[in-house]
């Protein structure tokens, strides 16, 4: 027996990065999980630059290493965006899984700009999906979870949501917003023994950061210069975070009947507090 044999787990933004990660050890750790994603995004407004993102197809490659693992998976094509679509993505779950246990809310997308050259469109998408897929998300899972003995949700933020970044406050407010809405989130939802918490993950080379690379390397410096740069510079224990790490502490905090309200730092260091 494993952690999480029985559970059932529904990870938003699941085919890659860190949601593959998360999506892979909760399966790991014996739970059947279903996997949300999207293939199209606004164009200009988000870290990809292009309205193809193919993410559910990758989502259903994921959901096929799941199944590998010898556990049941699900592929749901979902906009976090949309309420109704986000209702038919819970209801899937329990349709083809048989409930709801452990809900990692981890859609989230980021872009560079200064205050002053930021674009409304940019603004609106971010709390789109950083804040409001949350929000939706959490809103549509509670009746579900609340059937489930020792059920929770787990939030990914950031280490932007604990501290300012030049260049992408838009991106800092929204992560900030999670913070304070997990822990609000926890309060409420204790009478009913459903904990919530989040992940504060630091930096990692997912495609999102290969996007950030891009835009923030130094000139004449290459993708794999700035990234080492950054690891050197930015994280105390000099190694960068993985998906993988972000499963691990997805699955404890999935299983730790006692720990609500979190937002915890999962950085190397980055951020004491």
């Amino acid at each position: 027996m494993t952690a999480l044999t029985g559970k059932v787990a529904l990870v938003t933004g699941g085919s890659r990065g860190i949601g593959r990660g998360i999506a892979l050890a909760l399966a790991r750790a014996g739970a059947d999980v279903a996997l949300a994603d999207v293939d199209r995004l606004g164009a200009g407004a988000q870290q990809y630059g292009d309205t193809q993102v193919g993410g559910f197809a990758q989502a259903e490659r994921t959901a096929k290493e799941i199944a590998a693992l010898g556990r049941r998976s699900a592929a749901i094509r979902t906009d976090v965006t949309r309420a109704d679509e986000v209702e038919g993505m819970v209801s899937e779950t329990r349709d083809r899984l048989g409930g709801l246990d452990v809900l990692v809310c981890n859609a989230g997308v980021v872009s560079i700009s200064g205050v002053a050259d930021l674009r409304e469109e940019t603004w609106d998408l971010t709390f789109d999906v950083n804040v409001k897929g949350v929000f939706l998300c959490c809103r549509a899972g509670i009746p579900l979870l609340r059937q489930r003995e020792g059920s929770c949700i787990i939030n990914i933020a950031s280490v932007a949501g604990k501290d300012g970044v030049p260049g992408m406050a838009h991106y800092c407010a929204s992560k900030f917003a999670v913070v304070g809405f997990t822990n609000a989130l926890a309060k409420e939802l204790a009478p009913l023994n459903i904990r919530a918490n989040a992940i504060c993950p630091g930096i990692l080379r997912t495609q999102m950061w290969e996007y950030l690379a891009d835009t923030l390397k130094a000139p004449g410096e290459s993708l794999e210069e700035s990234w080492q740069r950054y690891v050197s510079t930015h994280i105390p224990l000099a190694r960068p975070q993985t998906p993988e790490d972000i499963g691990e502490l997805a699955v404890y905090l999935a299983s730790a009947p006692n720990v609500t309200g979190q937002a915890i730092n999962l950085d190397g260091g980055m951020e004491l507090h």
